[in-house]
């Protein structure tokens, strides 16, 4: 029955537009040259099929039980038939047609953004074979193959750079202008566009677990949601159509003239509330998805609007997420950077997540780093091997201490910050220094909370599961009002429920042990581009990029969001009642009364589209 309805709406909307335009436009040139009955039959015809499919359209949402506020648009038309006063039927009937038109235009102006990500799905890949390459459609792609991407190509699933370098274009994942460059090992997401040198990528997940694909999901049911603030046309209807009847009624009985009934019916439509409601809160679904934050609901963007509470995961939210060198002490007459170059050579050849650190600061730093020989890896303590020519052992302070002749880590690791960990390099039998590793706060985050309390939020709680004295330290670093550490996941629910109960509360988090707790506030926003899939589905907004700052930004495109929808209602519906009554009292006939309803329509769906635009301090595209 709903695709019925849909079609009907896709194909015969245009039409009925077309045809009541061009009756009206055929009867005014025949009235103008003193046919008056060819113009009322035309104007009569016109008002006729576009009434007869509003009937037809009706009765197929009454069969899936919803009542709408179209019924006003076809009492209008009837009564112009029955009363005489096809010209103004002609009219409401064009209004009809043509703001159901108007309505599709500024939404698929609105949805643009978020269209956009649907309409760039990669279908196929070229997959390194036996035989050479082959074209394979991306639901084949399995973990572990290899597939080529070219110039121009969309990323078909998430995987890593197999060599080289590689330039994407994330702009429309991410809003950002400038490329994102990927080197030799780095993670690359789906979605974006090569528009460097072709690469090859390793795949890392199926097309279902990318994230792009996961993007798309989430798109996908943010169309399809309708806010709270729409659904109000339709709880309402039904009274708004009893005021609707009593105003007409009233004003026939009281003036014993009908056609003050017709101009009443005639600007009653409500398209304040069926037209510029969704029309904005579209809009500003679509500003945000443009700033790389996919509101997945209406009614999530209302409740973020309305946000005065937040409450922060500490770990890959507030923090990098990965340990990180951030000091470098050795002993006398070792350089540094050397042995960092040193030891990040060796621990190539270790899974351990420490190594991988110092593997990737490494990188970071542009060193060029050594193929190591002679390795010996002691799972959870640490490795050896040779290095230049050098013996080399990296791992904790007792397994270097064990295997060095002189020297001592812990001589070295005095005064350790909160949640520091200790990573001791020896050389050539010789304690040769240790290097401190931590999950930093991010550059962004303090940056992000100052934007957040402009905005309106008022409280920060800093909720983690990790070491109390870390989250103390953390929380003491952000300047946040409350830190809480040694959280299990339904304790942190506890905490979103606690703090619900005197605002409304965000939580943002991006780990597995995050989901519940996003679930449980009013507004629960998963850190996508790096989190967990659990937590972007049971979160109601989800960021599609690495940039914290871009949060508040939404959280300011929502209020702004509101703000005009309920500016569009409240205008609107005040233009609609004063016309309303102006007819009632004979001062606005049918005619009239029409033209000033379809400017009235005009209006609230073009302030609503002001929700498109960017506000003041906001920069989409700005590079971060």
């Amino acid at each position: 029955m709903q695709g019925i309805v849909g079609s009907l709406r896709r194909y015969g909307q245009p039409l009925l537009a077309l045809v009541a335009l061009a009756t009206l436009a055929g009867g005014g040139i025949a009235y103008f040259t003193a046919q008056p009955e060819w113009a009322s039959g035309l104007w009569s015809l016109g008002t006729a099929l576009v009434l007869l499919a509003l009937l037809v359209e009706i009765a197929l949402s009454l069969l899936q039980g919803r009542f709408g506020l179209d019924v006003i648009a076809g009492l209008s038309m009837g009564a112009a038939l029955a009363f005489g006063e096809p010209l103004a039927g002609n009219i409401v009937a064009l209004m009809y047609a043509g703001g159901q038109q108007l309505e599709n235009f500024a939404e698929g102006r609105a949805r643009r953004e978020m269209t956009a990500l649907l309409g760039r799905t990669a279908r196929t890949a070229m997959r390194y074979a036996r035989e050479g390459l082959e074209e394979v459609p991306i639901e084949a792609l399995m973990p572990g193959e290899r597939i080529l991407v070219r110039r121009g190509e969309v990323v078909p699933v998430d995987g890593r750079l197999a060599g080289g370098r590689a330039d994407i274009d994330m702009s429309a994942l991410t809003g950002e202008a400038m490329p994102a460059r990927f080197f030799t090992g780095n993670d690359m997401p789906s979605g974006g566009t090569s528009i460097g040198a072709a690469f090859d990528l390793d795949v890392v997940r199926t097309a279902a677990d990318s994230t792009y694909a996961g993007i798309v999901r989430l798109v996908e049911q943010a169309q399809q949601s309708k806010a709270p603030m729409v659904r109000l046309a339709d709880r309402y209807a039904l009274w708004f159509l009893a005021l609707t009847v009593l105003i007409a009624g009233g004003a026939w009985w009281a003036s014993g003239d009908p056609l003050r009934a017709l101009a009443v019916l005639v600007v009653a439509t409500p398209c304040p509330l069926i037209l510029a409601v969704p029309v904005a809160i579209i809009s500003g679904m679509s500003r945000a998805a443009s700033l790389g934050v996919l509101i997945k609901s209406g009614g999530a963007l209302e409740r973020l609007a309305r946000v005065r509470t937040a409450v922060l995961d500490k770990t890959g939210t507030m923090t990098s997420g990965k340990a990180g060198v951030v000091e470098i002490r050795t002993v006398d007459g070792i350089d540094p950077e050397e042995m960092l170059r040193l030891a990040a050579s060796l621990d190539q050849a270790s899974n351990h997540v420490s190594a991988e650190a110092l593997v990737q600061s490494a990188h970071a730093r542009r060193m060029a780093l050594s193929s190591p020989t002679d390795i010996v890896e002691t799972p959870g303590s640490g490795v050896e091997g040779r290095i230049d020519g050098r013996s080399l052992v990296v791992g904790g302070s007792d397994f270097v201490r064990g295997r060095c002749s002189a020297g001592d880590p812990y001589a070295l690791g005095r005064d350790l910050p909160p949640g520091t960990a200790v990573v001791a390099v020896g050389m050539d039998g010789v304690v040769a220094g240790i290097i401190l590793l931590s999950d930093q706060i991010r550059d962004d985050a303090h940056a992000t909370i100052d934007s957040f309390r402009a905005a309106g939020v008022t409280r920060f709680v800093l909720a983690s599961g990790d070491h109390d004295d870390a989250v103390r330290a953390a929380g003491l670093s952000l300047g946040v009002d409350e830190a809480i550490g040694n959280l299990l996941p339904a304790e942190k629910v506890e905490v979103v429920v606690a703090e619900g109960l005197k605002a409304s509360v965000m939580m943002i988090g991006d780990g597995v042990n995050d989901a519940p707790a996003l679930a449980a506030a009013d507004v629960g926003v998963a850190m996508g581009a790096r989190g967990a899939a659990a937590s972007s589905e049971s979160a109601d907004v989800v960021l599609l990029v690495d940039h914290l700052a871009r949060l508040p930004a939404a959280l300011l495109v929502a209020q702004r969001t509101r703000r005009i929808a309920l500016q569009s209602v409240a205008v609107g519906l005040s233009l609609s009642l004063l016309a309303m009554v102006a007819a009632a009292l004979g001062h606005l006939p049918p005619v009239q009364g029409a033209l000033l309803q379809e400017l009235i329509d005009v209006a609230v769906i073009l302030n609503a589209l002001r929700a498109l635009s960017v506000p003041a301090g906001i920069r989409p595209h700005r590079q971060e």
